[in-house]
């Protein structure tokens, strides 16, 4: 028997709603929201060729990298680092990266092209190559940690690269009459009324979560 298989969050369809060549074209994943045709049967391969991964060796050295971050990166690399040691509970350094994290977002630039495509680009770039090299540096350091957000902060990508790809087919119908709630901890991205007890990406309390009020 084939079953279906949702490539963002790994649900697999349980025939719920009906057989699966029945469902609409805008039915969703009911954990994670992803569309109907971003699930694949199980078994199938992979529609494209896996892209080449670069390696350790190929990447850009630590020391290489470029520091010259604009101010809402800076915002959200320090609200990172707040949101990784409150779950350490270790509340002033918690704090600490918060205030750095507002003061940034105060004088951050408007952004001159917020693009969706821009946003699915580097999210593409994220999950094909920087999440292999990511990880197989925390691996060769031993760093559980990083290894432990490694895996929520890919499964966040994949669910927000989701959301944008619905976003550009519904558009504002996908968050017309519904709440949109993230994640403080991990980031994950709920549409709906009713909250689940625990994320389930981080497992975290469901007041962990935050109402994205619209502008």
């Amino acid at each position: 028997m084939v079953s279906y298989v949702c490539t963002v969050c790994g649900y697999i369809y349980d025939g719920a709603d009906g057989p699966w060549e029945d469902l609409p074209n805008n039915w969703a994943c009911p954990l994670c929201g992803a569309m109907k045709f971003e699930f694949e049967a199980s078994g199938e391969a992979p529609a494209e060729e896996e892209k080449e991964i670069r390696t350790q060796k190929d990447s850009v050295p630590y020391q290489e990298i470029s520091t010259d971050y604009t101010a809402r990166e800076m915002s959200a690399l320090c609200s990172n680092l707040a949101r990784g040691y409150e779950k350490q509970y270790q509340a002033e350094e918690a704090e600490a990266f918060k205030q750095l994290s507002d003061y940034f977002k105060g004088v951050a630039a408007p952004e001159e092209d917020p693009s969706y495509a821009k946003m699915q680009d580097l999210l593409t770039v994220d999950l094909e190559e920087d999440f292999s090299n990511a990880n197989k540096l925390a691996t060769e350091a031993g760093d559980r940690g990083a290894l432990r957000a490694l895996v929520w902060t890919e499964k966040v990508s994949r669910i927000v690269k989701s959301l944008l790809s619905r976003y550009e087919i519904q558009g504002e119908a996908l968050v017309e009459d519904t709440d949109v709630y993230v994640c403080t901890i991990c980031g994950f991205v709920y549409l709906g009324d009713n909250l689940p007890d625990v994320c389930p990406v981080c497992k975290v309390p469901n007041w962990k979560f935050d109402l994205v009020e619209a502008r």
